[in-house]
């Protein structure tokens, strides 16, 4: 290392501190994740920026994936962020099952545990319906397609240990565990439960004012 790499290192030393505790901030305290596609929709849209909150469910070891201390597992209805590498992505989508539940899936209605969900109409278009899913004590919009998809139906599978079943708000136009199976616990990386800021992709990146610090949790 030459004279004036030293010397540049000494002069910006505060700077260069800064950078590496933020880096060490991000990765293993909180940071955010930008929503790249609809299928979280209606409850998360593009262009979202959602707060990662990634002591939720562990303390780990900074710019890896191992776990310090366990704060908390992942429950029914949370929204994570995880690293797939089935999916070769990193991924947001809602847990639906927990280890060791049975989960079926009827023309976009569940079942958990033997006990079918109640859905309420809200909105609905030539194409979709937006409808408030009762998912046992946790209410949340979900959307599904008039028609369906090959997506909207699977037949009663148990979540093995240390694994969830997680999907997509957007039934029939998200990738989840009906693509990639069941999501293990230690590719889970981050709790959401709200939007930073939003920026409108068919509106030049404009800001969506009414998405700032927005709650993603129901009531």
């Amino acid at each position: 290392m030459n004279n004036a790499v030293v010397k540049a290192i000494k002069a910006n030393k505060s700077l260069l501190l800064f950078i590496m505790l933020m880096c060490v901030f991000r990765s293993a305290v909180a940071d955010w994740y930008t929503v790249p596609s609809g299928s979280m929709k209606p409850t998360i849209i593009e262009g979202d920026r959602l707060y990662a909150d990634k002591m939720a469910y562990d303390i780990r070891v900074p710019f890896t994936h191992i776990s310090l201390y366990k704060m908390a597992d992942p429950q029914r209805g949370d929204i994570i962020i995880f690293e797939s590498d089935a999916a070769d992505n990193r991924l947001v989508k809602r847990v639906i099952g927990l280890p060791g539940d049975v989960i079926a899936l009827t023309n976009n209605v569940l079942s958990i545990n033997g006990e079918t969900l109640t859905y309420e109409l809200i909105s609905s278009t030539q194409s979709t319906a937006d409808k408030i899913e009762r998912l046992l004590d946790i209410d949340h919009l979900v959307r599904t397609n008039d028609k369906g998809s090959t997506l909207s139906s699977f037949s009663a599978v148990k979540v093995p240990d240390g694994h969830y079943l997680a999907l997509g708000d957007n039934r029939d136009r998200s990738s989840d565990s009906r693509v990639i199976g069941f999501v293990p616990r230690d590719e889970i990386i981050a709790k959401t439960s709200s939007v930073v800021m939003s920026f409108d992709y068919d509106n030049y990146y404009l800001p969506r004012t009414d998405r700032l610090f927005h709650s993603l949790i129901e009531g």
